[in-house]
């Protein structure tokens, strides 16, 4: 199913009509001046076009396994979830193309396999590498059991990989970072031989079971996930913000009994809005909130709001009107995790940064 792009543009301008300041109707041919949502951005590059998507290979056990990664790592609505053990934000599952001849020989089976690494952003940055795969399926008679081992080539011969740990729900997973990081998959590719045996008392007419392509894991920091950390005050105590307020006893007296109305509303997004739901895998919705309301003309201490916007509010009132008052803006950021298919028909995990306001402030 293609993008529609021309109904991707026409979602985002309505959100950017959503979060004008007063909900006022704009006049015809006016755009607001306030940015697209971020996520969306983010996820916009990624989105597959007409020419060259193919999401068929993500199905069967790469994506079962990669879903159990992501409700693992996040919540249902995306939030990493604390205590998480990926240790980075960016997990790429890129699937083996099989070649050579037919794979079983008697009890033998040997699948020549090649992950094709091309295409890595150079602000991915590798950090661990790992083949993951089936040590031992049952079969109607007896087991199959399989190990990997790096394919030799005229400079090295083949090296049998040992799981990094022991299996975990079926799952074995084989260290390759070396191979990768000395230069093995440099070029562009690794090689590697999925070698099986099936073990017990096999029939004759048995048919023979293929048993599913182990799959690659990088795990990457991505130096660019998501926005550059939102600009943030110096730590003072609670007091320090107030304390221009403190000397100014009678303005206290005068505005110290009006309540804001700047506060975080909600603003949810459905994937399936945008058409993306065929390859966004989750969450279903993001939910980016954002800060709407007048600021008071006292800024109390829960806002955090710097001193700067404590004397700009005094010169609003006492001085000169034609100072505006601080705005109600977001003070502080969470970031959203999202599993998703990629062009060439791998999954990615990735967490964004800063794309979802959690308190709001006055600047």
């Amino acid at each position: 199913m293609a993008l529609l792009h021309p109904f991707t543009s026409l979602l985002l301008l309505a959100v950017h009509l959503s979060w004008a300041a007063d909900q006022s109707l704009l006049p015809p041919g006016s755009l607001p001046a306030i940015p697209p949502l971020p996520l969306l951005q983010a996820l916009q590059v990624r989105a597959p076009g007409s020419r060259g998507w193919r999401a068929g290979p993500a199905s069967g056990q790469p994506l079962r396994y990669m879903l159990n990664l992501y409700r693992h790592a996040a919540d249902r609505e995306g939030r990493p979830r604390h205590g998480r053990s990926l240790a980075t934000n960016t997990v790429r599952l890129v699937q083996a193309s099989s070649h050579g001849g037919p794979p079983w020989a008697g009890r033998w089976y040997v699948q020549p396999l090649t992950y094709h690494l091309e295409g890595q952003s150079e602000a991915e940055h590798l950090l661990r590498a790992t083949v993951v795969y089936s040590p031992s399926l049952p079969l109607a008679r007896g087991r199959l059991l399989c190990a990997l081992e790096l394919a030799a080539t005229s400079a090295a011969p083949g090296v049998l990989l040992s799981p990094a740990a022991r299996p975990r729900h079926g799952w074995a997973e084989a260290d390759v970072t070396p191979y990768l990081m000395l230069g093995n998959g440099s070029a562009g590719s690794l090689a590697l031989r999925h070698v099986c045996v099936r073990a017990g008392r096999v029939g004759g007419r048995d048919a023979p079971v293929a048993p599913s392509h182990p799959f690659l894991l990088l795990y990457l920091n991505d130096t660019q996930a998501g926005l550059a950390p939102p600009a943030t005050e110096p730590h003072r105590h609670r007091r320090d913000t107030g304390t221009l307020a403190h000397d100014l006893p009678g303005y206290l007296r005068e505005q110290g009994g009006e309540k804001s109305d700047c506060s975080l509303r909600s603003f949810p997004v459905s994937f399936a809005q945008l058409g993306w739901d065929h390859w966004i895998i989750a969450p279903h919705r993001y939910n980016p909130r954002y800060c709407k309301g007048a600021c008071p003309h006292l800024l109390r201490y829960d806002y955090h709001a710097p001193n700067h916007a404590v004397v700009q509010s005094f010169v609003h009132q006492l001085v000169d009107a034609n100072v505006p008052r601080p705005s109600c803006v977001p003070y502080r950021y969470s970031p959203i995790s999202v599993l998703m298919i990629e062009r060439d028909g791998g999954i990615l995990y990735k967490e964004y940064e800063n794309m979802i306001a959690e308190s709001c402030t006055c600047r």
